[in-house]
């Protein structure tokens, strides 16, 4: 990865602080540097710098904006005499909002959108804008986003999985119908979180999240070990189906919630603080005891609540197996909520969207670029306690059947 040293002005700093175009200032003089600085790699020189490895001379430069959420920037493009200056900067950066505008276009020129989109887009883009345009656009985004949803998983295991679905509202036939996007991410075998994929499917039915597994397995998808979702009972069948082997964590949030809509309100706060004892047991035979303690205590009182607990035990403690370190961070599907919400504010935005290749160029770009920030940044677990442990469990797996296989002998 590239690496540049970038200078900051007492002005743009003073800005930043004081509120005056703040971010925009800090970002706009960030980016005209790395540019200044791509135009160096291409030339192998750098500005009046005489070298024998000079591969052009610089013209200029052109003015470029771009908008972002932190508003519109200004960048110096550099001009070359001996050929067009490339970068991906704008590529990069600008992914999900021209995924977003294009989606917004799109509405436009369908006659689907309300008078707000209208009005931003022709304010983002001017009002001289058509069907042949918004093709255009796609032709060139679509690929990208497409590429990157239908990659091979192959080269890599993931013990841990995280899956969730969304609903949106599509226009398809005429009407406006609620479908489901299902989306998983994954936390790699060096301890890194991918966003592994999304499709958009009629329902979260059993059929509809088999299918989804099935692609996922048809692109390498292998080696997993826990998968953490919400009690979706379609996900749930498919999941058995699909992944044998695999153990199911349920998300203890949406659980919590569950347990206490059918506890009677003058015991909720008191089950409240014996169940996430349960949760937060340091082993599943501790758990196991405190669950005990539970139902004696509580079966009659709240004989409802007691049996969701009973009946939901082995799957919202699945996690207490792993390593401690690993149980905080797999025990929800918070990490997928937030996840969400990125996508929901610009869901805000659209609110219906015009088919369902809209969806998948504006929510596959977005996690498109959430998937590239977590591959460079840091990684999400350090994995070799886990795969320790792994071995550790496999090797009392074999002592197990070389008992069970002297036990056959000697009968």
């Amino acid at each position: 990865m590239a690496q540049y040293n970038i200078t900051l002005s007492d002005e743009i700093l003073k800005g930043l602080f004081s509120g005056d175009r703040g971010v925009a200032g800090l970002l706009e003089q960030v980016l005209n540097q790395v540019l200044q600085a791509q135009a160096s790699e291409q030339l192998k020189t750098e500005p009046y710098e005489r070298s024998e490895d000079r591969q052009g001379y610089r013209n200029g430069t052109r003015p470029r904006a771009i908008t972002t959420r932190v508003g519109t920037l200004v960048l110096r493009v550099p001009r070359l005499r001996t050929g067009k200056f490339s970068t991906e900067l704008f590529a990069r950066y600008q992914r999900s909002e021209q995924a977003l505008l294009i989606t917004m276009m799109e509405m436009v020129v369908n006659g689907v959108s309300t008078r707000k989109v209208a009005a931003i887009t022709e304010e983002l883009c001017g009002q001289e804008f058509s069907k042949s345009t918004v093709s255009d656009l796609c032709k060139r985004l679509d690929p990208i986003v497409q590429g990157w949803n239908e990659r091979s998983l192959k080269d890599k295991r993931y013990p841990f999985v995280l899956m969730d679905a969304i609903v949106l509202k599509i226009r398809e036939d005429g009407r406006v119908r609620p479908r489901a996007a299902m989306i998983a991410t994954g936390i790699s075998e060096d301890g890194y979180r991918e966003v592994l994929g999304i499709q958009v499917g009629d329902s979260e039915s059993e059929a509809g999240w088999s299918e989804f597994f099935s692609w996922l397995k048809g692109r390498g998808l292998h080696g997993v070990d826990i998968v953490v979702s919400d009690s979706h009972s379609g996900l749930v069948k498919a999941l058995q189906a699909q992944f044998q082997g695999s153990t199911w964590q349920r998300c203890q949030t949406h659980f919590m919630r569950n347990f206490l809509d059918a506890v009677p309100k003058n015991l909720q706060e008191e089950l409240y603080g014996k169940v996430r004892a349960i949760l937060d047991a340091p082993d599943v035979d501790t758990a196991r005891l405190l669950l005990k303690r539970v139902v004696d205590e509580y079966g009659e009182r709240a004989s409802k609540a007691v049996d969701i607990l009973e009946s939901a035990f082995d799957d919202i403690t699945a996690v207490l197996v792993l390593p401690e370190r690993y149980r905080k961070r797999l025990r929800t599907t918070n990490g997928q909520e937030r996840l969400n919400e990125e996508i929901r504010r610009r869901d805000r935005v659209i609110r219906i969207y015009p088919n369902r290749d809209s969806v998948m160029r504006l929510i596959g770009a977005l996690l498109m670029e959430i998937d590239e920030k977590w591959q460079t940044g840091h990684g999400y677990f350090d994995m070799t306690e886990y795969w320790a442990w792994r071995e550790e469990q496999a090797k009392k797996e074999k002592e197990k059947e070389k008992e069970k296989a002297n036990i056959r002998k000697i009968s």
